[in-house]
């Protein structure tokens, strides 16, 4: 398929089509026309002189006579080429398709080469975007996958200048729409924005043709066809000046693309500050940048991975944070990505965060306060009873190795208890001990052979260096826990936010049990003060300040906790449940909303259509009860016009009480104030009475005595049998409606056959609606009989619905429950026996 796409309507996209079929003929190509729109143009009409043009199909829609294409004698012609105008147009009902980009797929399945047309404003992506611009909302679109699978998308192009002096010349439009476009549509302004969407569309089309070709070639190297930025954020306070600086890197060059990357650790602990990483995607987008979020056991790599796949230009990253040691024996990210980089530049940035200065947060411990003193007191007291202990005389004779591996266990067991601070306390106290009480000479700190000090030296090197992995180890045990927590809160909190279940009680309740409180409250901001909109737990806090914490939901609702103190780790999870609580408020107002919504629609549809039928549907038997009227006054009226007249007139008038009476029966039925009076009745008794008013020949009623009662309003149900057998019959073309009953183990169905042009399942549905009449043209109806009918058999506790008829036509289904305990003797024979 290629595809001509326009930036405006008149820029010659059609004319471009028929151009290229002109060339393809010259060269002996077999190209037809499907289907082109000239719009009355003459220099495009004679574009086709020489072109073999395929008839149209012609579709009758609502008494008007529409052409569309006609797939089926494209099929049949079997060109290698075929002309098709109009990607995004919508079909005439009837068709083939609903849009013709379906029958152009039809044709490409059949090995048919295509050439169309159409304009950027069509393109669903570009919908919104449009009517922004232009004000005009384009109800024809094509979804963008549809152009991208072509072969070749042809740009056709015109300055906004030259495209209005072609409009002024009367090249595109009619004479008298002439002057309205130019000063609506056909803007300089509308058409410059339109050309730019049209360039941009585009180029991301050439960019992902570009990707394409180099993932089929494996060519790994960016190649630069525009300036790709990178920025590497570390979720650190240094992020936002990245971004900042990445910014006004890609404002030099017009076209640029901003990204900014975040690598999380593999093993998915958190190492960086939420918050600083929620301001930092808010400030991405307010900056145009797209955010991205990788998982990598190598940071470096996985940058420039990344950076490389996205055909990235330029990589800004930040200096190190690092100390000065740390720096020179392990390096630097900025420095390996700058080595991996290859063809892709790497912009290193300083920033406040750089290190300089001691930062004491980094011994910090996690651990709760109870561990950290009971590490403290075995940093002090283990080591030194060991030590007495040890001083045994049947030990301590030349087992210094043994002393040294006990008290150097001692201090693996601190590191476990309290963490590093204390672990590195109890090296040093076994040191101390070492040295006085086993190392010659004992009793002094004094190290005679350089042997003992060299031992002595490394204990402590050990010591310290197991406590630092253990201590570590500990704190990524921890972190893990609390992640895997958090992660199955999250998950948790997540699934019922997109499943829609949990209300603000479920909230509060979910909030109290999961962070141990003893009671939690959804405050309400009043006009007079907080209001408690749902609380969980004993004596739940009323007002603001009550309890250990708060989290904002939004402006006018406030969660509030009571009881044990919260971490600073649980902060974030209480964010999350806010954040939850704002989207469950908010679902509950778009739910409210949609039902008010709902039913305004629904009640101007009704009050729009009542309208309708009240200007046309019910002047039509008073217009009749008044020329009978007028006719009947005159004093030349013979005995058989005046009995034609009265004929007349009663006629009229029983179709106007037939309509007023369905209007009447609709508005109880949707007021809800139908109140069957239920009983078991035999079908014979509602049946007959309903097939009196039909003449002889037109209804069939075959079923039995042996069908069982059913539980139903006698009245009610002849009101629904007689419309549901009156359509039938109008529909019948002569044929006799058949009545039918089948007997289930609940219910009793009651079947009304017709043998007419039936009814598409897509439209079963609907015409079960109040005011629809779909394809029945018939006078004096209101299209309230269906509605009417399924209002009253749902009072009746019943279904309506309506199936195929095999033989052609439409049977309609009404099912009813059997009466219980009636059935079994309706059933039994005059020899006793059972049926």
């Amino acid at each position: 398929m290629t595809v001509y796409l326009g930036a405006a309507p008149g820029v010659g996209k059609t004319y471009a089509m028929l151009d290229e079929a002109r060339r393809r003929l010259e060269r002996g190509t077999d190209v037809v026309v499907g289907y082109v729109e000239t719009h009355g143009r003459q220099h495009t009409e004679g574009k086709l002189d020489g072109l073999e043009v395929l008839p149209r199909r012609r579709i009758v829609y609502r008494d008007t006579e529409f052409t569309e294409l006609d797939v089926d004698a494209v099929l049949e012609r079997r060109p290698a080429v075929v002309l098709i105008d109009e990607l995004a147009h919508t079909n005439v009902p009837g068709s083939r398709h609903a849009k013709r980009y379906q029958d152009i797929a039809d044709l490409r399945a059949a090995g048919i080469e295509v050439i169309t047309t159409v304009n950027i404003q069509h393109l669903e992506s570009l919908n919104d975007e449009v009517e922004r611009i232009t004000g005009v909302r384009q109800r024809e679109t094509v979804p963008d996958e549809v152009v991208r699978t072509a072969d070749a998308i042809q740009l056709v192009d015109m300055a906004p200048e030259a495209l209005r002096r072609r409009m002024a010349h009367g090249n595109i439009y009619r004479p008298e729409n002439i002057d309205a476009s130019l000063a609506s549509y056909f803007r300089v302004g509308n058409l410059t924005a339109l050309r730019e969407l049209a360039l941009l569309w585009l180029a991301d089309r050439v960019d992902d043709a570009l990707g394409d070709y180099r993932r089929a070639h494996r060519i790994e190297h960016p190649w630069p066809t525009k300036e790709r930025i990178v920025v590497a954020v570390t979720g650190g306070p240094e992020s936002v000046t990245l971004l900042r600086r990445g910014a006004r890197l890609a404002q030099r060059a017009a076209g640029s693309e901003l990204i900014a990357l975040h690598v999380v650790a593999a093993d998915g602990l958190r190492t960086h500050d939420e918050q600083t990483i929620t301001r930092t995607v808010e400030l991405a987008r307010s900056l145009g940048a797209s955010y991205h979020s990788v998982v990598g056991e190598d940071v470096p790599a996985a940058v420039v991975d990344f950076a490389s796949g996205a055909n990235a230009t330029m990589i800004v990253v930040g200096v190190s944070r690092h100390g000065r040691l740390r720096r020179s024996f392990l390096g630097t990210t900025g420095d390996r990505i700058a080595q991996l980089a290859g063809s892709i530049d790497v912009h290193l940035v300083t920033h406040e965060q750089v290190a300089g200065r001691w930062r004491p947060g980094r011994l910090t411990s996690a651990l709760p306060i109870r561990r950290q003193v009971a590490g403290w007191l075995l940093a002090l007291a283990l080591p030194l009873a060991l030590a007495e202990l040890l001083r045994l005389p049947e030990i301590s004779s030349g087992q210094l190795d043994l002393v040294t591996l006990v008290l150097l266990a001692s201090t693996v067991l601190i590191a476990l208890v309290g963490g590093l601070l204390p672990a590195m306390l109890g090296a040093v106290v076994s040191f101390l001990s070492l040295n006085w009480w086993f190392t010659p000479p004992t009793g002094t700190f004094t190290i005679a052979e350089p042997r003992n000090l060299l031992t002595l030296v490394v204990f402590v090197a050990v010591a310290i260096g197991v406590a630092t992995v253990v201590d570590r180890a500990s704190r990524l045990a921890s972190d893990a826990l609390r992640a895997r927590t958090e992660a199955t809160t999250m998950t948790s909190l997540s699934r019922s936010v997109l499943t829609g279940q949990d209300t603000a009680e479920a909230i509060v309740q979910r909030v109290r049990e999961t962070f141990g409180q003893s009671a939690v409250s959804l405050l309400e901001r009043t006009p007079g003060g907080w209001a408690l909109l749902a609380g969980d737990g004993a004596d739940p806090p009323t007002r603001p300040g009550d309890g250990v914490a708060e989290v904002v939901v939004d402006d006018d609702h406030l969660l509030v906790l009571r009881g044990e103190p919260l971490r600073a780790g649980d902060r974030r999870v209480l964010e999350a449940f806010g954040i939850q609580t704002s989207l469950v408020l908010e679902y509950r107002r778009l739910r409210e909303r949609e039902v008010r919504a709902a039913l305004l629609e629904s009640t101007e549809a009704t009050s729009t259509a009542l309208l309708r039928a009240v200007s046309h549907d019910l002047r039509t038997p008073l217009a009749t009860m008044r020329a009978s009227v007028d006719g009947l006054r005159t004093a030349e009226v013979d005995a058989a016009d005046r009995r034609l007249l009265l004929d007349a007139l009663g006629d009229a008038g029983e179709q106007l009480e037939r309509l007023i009476d369905n209007l009447l029966d609709l508005s109880r039925v949707q007021a809800g104030l139908v109140r069957p009076q239920l009983v078991s009745a035999s079908l014979d008794e509602a049946l007959l009475p309903a097939l009196v008013g039909f003449a002889p020949g037109e209804v069939s009623l075959e079923f039995g005595d042996d069908v069982p009662w059913v539980l139903t309003d006698p009245g009610l149900l002849e009101r629904v049998v007689a419309n549901l057998v009156g359509n039938a019959v109008r529909v019948s073309a002569g044929v006799p409606v058949r009545v039918l009953a089948h007997v289930g183990r609940d219910a009793v169905d009651i079947l009304v056959v017709d043998r007419g042009p039936g009814v598409p399942p897509e439209q079963r549905e609907r015409m079960f609606e109040p005011f629809q009449r779909l394809d029945d043209h018939s006078p004096g109806g209101l299209g309230l009989g269906l509605a009417v009918a399924r209002g009253l058999t749902e009072a009746l506790g019943g279904r309506l619905s309506a199936e195929d008829t095999p033989a052609g036509g439409l049977t309609m289904v009404l099912s009813l429950p059997r009466a219980p305990g009636v059935e079994d003797d309706a059933r039994v024979d005059a020899t006793g026996g059972v049926r």
